[in-house]
C-alpha cells in the first residue's frame, strides 16, 4: 500500500523515543512532515535528522512539526536524539505498520545485492491530515530546507 496525495494521514501511533506511544492524531490541527529513514546512526540519517534540527525553530513558526521514522528500537532512537539533540520526535516502527502504510519499503541494491529496505521518503501533512507532497528517493543534502519551503507555502 502508498498513500497519494489527497489521502488522509493513517490513524495510527507507535512507541517514541522518551518512552511515550505517539499517534498522527497527536498532530491535528498542525502540518506534520513525516519522514522515513533506513538506520540510526548512520551518516545520511545522522545529517538529515541534524538538517532537520537545525531548521526545527523555523519549522514551528510556519505551524509545523516533525517526525522521523525507523525499524530501529526506542532504546536506539533515545540514544540517538540524546547524542544529536533532536527536538522532534522519532518513532519505532519495529513491526512496520508505518512502513507499511505509508510504501516506504522498496527494493535496495547495495555492491549488486538486492534486498527490501526503508525508502529515504518525506511525507508532508496539512493541519487538516491531508497529504500534499511526496518526496521519495530523498538526496540529504538540502532536503530539510526544500521541505521547509514547501510548509511555508501551504
Amino acid at each position: 500500500m502508498t498513500l497519494s496525495v489527497g489521502d488522509k494521514i493513517p490513524d495510527l501511533s507507535l512507541p517514541a523515543n522518551g518512552g511515550r506511544t505517539v499517534g498522527f492524531k497527536d498532530y491535528k490541527g498542525k502540518k506534520l512532515v513525516v519522514y522515513f529513514y533506513p538506520k540510526d546512526n548512520t551518516p545520511g540519517c545522522t545529517q538529515e535528522g541534524q538538517d532537520y534540527r537545525d531548521l526545527y525553530k523555523q519549522y514551528v513558526k510556519a505551524g509545523a512539526d516533525i517526525v522521523g521514522i525507523s525499524k530501529d528500537s526506542v532504546k536506539s532512537h533515545d540514544n540517538f536524539v540524546a547524542k544529536f539533540e533532536f527536538p522532534f520526535t522519532l518513532l519505532a516502527d519495529t513491526e512496520g505498520a508505518a512502513c507499511d502504510a505509508f510504501g516506504a519499503i522498496v527494493e535496495k541494491s547495495m555492491y549488486g545485492r538486492k534486498y527490501m529496505g526503508i525508502d529515504r521518503c518525506t511525507w508532508l501533512f496539512d493541519e487538516k491530515g491531508k497529504l500534499r507532497q511526496v518526496w521519495r528517493g530523498v538526496k540529504v543534502k538540502g532536503h530539510a530546507a526544500e521541505v521547509l519551503e514547501a510548509v511555508k507555502a501551504l
